[in-house]
Protein backbone atom coordinates (compact mmCIF):
# COMPACT_ATOMS: atom_id res chain seq x y z
CA UNK A 1 0.00 0.00 0.00
CA UNK A 2 2.95 2.38 0.75
CA UNK A 3 4.44 2.15 -2.69
CA UNK A 4 1.27 2.90 -4.65
CA UNK A 5 1.03 6.10 -2.26
CA UNK A 6 4.67 6.89 -3.14
CA UNK A 7 4.00 6.32 -6.67
CA UNK A 8 1.29 8.54 -6.94
CA UNK A 9 2.90 11.49 -4.70
CA UNK A 10 6.23 11.26 -7.68
CA UNK A 11 3.59 11.41 -10.40
CA UNK A 12 1.28 14.23 -9.10
CA UNK A 13 5.22 16.25 -8.28
CA UNK A 14 6.01 15.15 -11.69
CA UNK A 15 2.56 16.81 -13.07
CA UNK A 16 3.32 20.09 -11.41
CA UNK A 17 6.62 20.31 -12.28
CA UNK A 18 5.74 19.92 -15.94
CA UNK A 19 2.95 22.12 -15.22
CA UNK A 20 5.15 25.00 -13.63
CA UNK A 21 8.04 24.53 -16.28
CA UNK A 22 5.48 24.97 -19.10
CA UNK A 23 3.91 27.98 -17.35
CA UNK A 24 7.94 29.76 -16.70
CA UNK A 25 8.13 28.93 -20.44
CA UNK A 26 5.32 30.62 -21.84
CA UNK A 27 6.09 33.74 -19.22
CA UNK A 28 9.64 33.70 -20.86
CA UNK A 29 8.76 33.90 -24.10
CA UNK A 30 6.27 36.83 -23.30
CA UNK A 31 8.81 38.83 -21.55
CA UNK A 32 11.30 37.89 -24.72
CA UNK A 33 9.04 39.00 -27.13
CA UNK A 34 6.54 41.88 -25.79
CA UNK A 35 9.38 44.68 -26.93
CA UNK A 36 9.28 43.17 -30.54
CA UNK A 37 5.46 42.57 -30.99
CA UNK A 38 4.97 46.03 -32.63
CA UNK A 39 7.15 45.40 -35.04
CA UNK A 40 5.96 42.22 -35.63
CA UNK A 41 2.50 43.77 -36.26
CA UNK A 42 4.06 46.56 -38.54
CA UNK A 43 6.03 44.19 -40.64
CA UNK A 44 2.77 41.81 -40.93
CA UNK A 45 0.76 45.12 -41.94
CA UNK A 46 3.35 46.29 -44.58
CA UNK A 47 3.37 42.68 -46.02
CA UNK A 48 -0.44 42.32 -45.72
CA UNK A 49 -0.48 45.90 -47.67
CA UNK A 50 1.98 45.21 -50.25
CA UNK A 51 -0.16 41.89 -51.41
CA UNK A 52 -3.31 43.55 -51.19
CA UNK A 53 -1.79 46.42 -53.94
CA UNK A 54 -0.14 43.42 -56.06
CA UNK A 55 -3.39 42.05 -56.26
CA UNK A 56 -5.68 44.75 -57.16
CA UNK A 57 -3.51 46.09 -59.48
CA UNK A 58 -3.15 42.97 -60.74
CA UNK A 59 -7.06 42.56 -61.15
CA UNK A 60 -7.04 45.98 -62.53
CA UNK A 61 -5.00 45.42 -65.53
CA UNK A 62 -1.91 47.64 -64.05
CA UNK A 63 1.06 46.29 -65.31
CA UNK A 64 3.61 44.63 -62.24
CA UNK A 65 6.67 47.09 -61.80
CA UNK A 66 8.50 44.71 -59.99
CA UNK A 67 8.90 41.93 -63.09
CA UNK A 68 11.26 44.16 -64.77
CA UNK A 69 13.71 44.26 -61.60
CA UNK A 70 12.77 40.86 -60.69
CA UNK A 71 13.80 39.75 -64.00
CA UNK A 72 18.08 40.10 -62.91
CA UNK A 73 17.12 37.61 -60.42
CA UNK A 74 15.92 34.65 -62.81
CA UNK A 75 19.53 33.08 -62.98
CA UNK A 76 19.48 32.64 -58.99
CA UNK A 77 15.99 31.16 -58.83
CA UNK A 78 16.47 29.04 -61.44
CA UNK A 79 18.52 26.13 -58.91
CA UNK A 80 15.69 26.95 -56.30
CA UNK A 81 12.59 27.06 -58.79
CA UNK A 82 13.98 23.41 -59.88
CA UNK A 83 14.13 21.93 -56.39
CA UNK A 84 10.76 23.36 -55.48
CA UNK A 85 9.03 22.37 -57.90
CA UNK A 86 10.46 18.53 -57.59
CA UNK A 87 9.66 18.37 -54.21
CA UNK A 88 5.87 19.43 -54.81
CA UNK A 89 5.69 16.42 -56.82
CA UNK A 90 6.30 17.99 -60.73
CA UNK A 91 8.41 15.90 -62.74
CA UNK A 92 8.78 19.32 -65.30
CA UNK A 93 8.04 22.51 -64.72
CA UNK A 94 4.37 23.59 -64.13
CA UNK A 95 4.99 26.77 -66.44
CA UNK A 96 4.89 26.50 -70.37
CA UNK A 97 7.52 28.88 -71.00
CA UNK A 98 9.94 28.44 -68.44
CA UNK A 99 11.85 25.40 -68.55
CA UNK A 100 14.63 24.79 -66.11
CA UNK A 101 15.16 20.78 -66.59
Amino acid sequence: MRKDSDSEGSVQRGERIKAWLSQARFYAEEFYSARYRGAIARAQRDEDDLFMLMVFSELMGVPNPVSYYTLELQPLMLERFHDWHKRMGMEHSPLDDFRCC
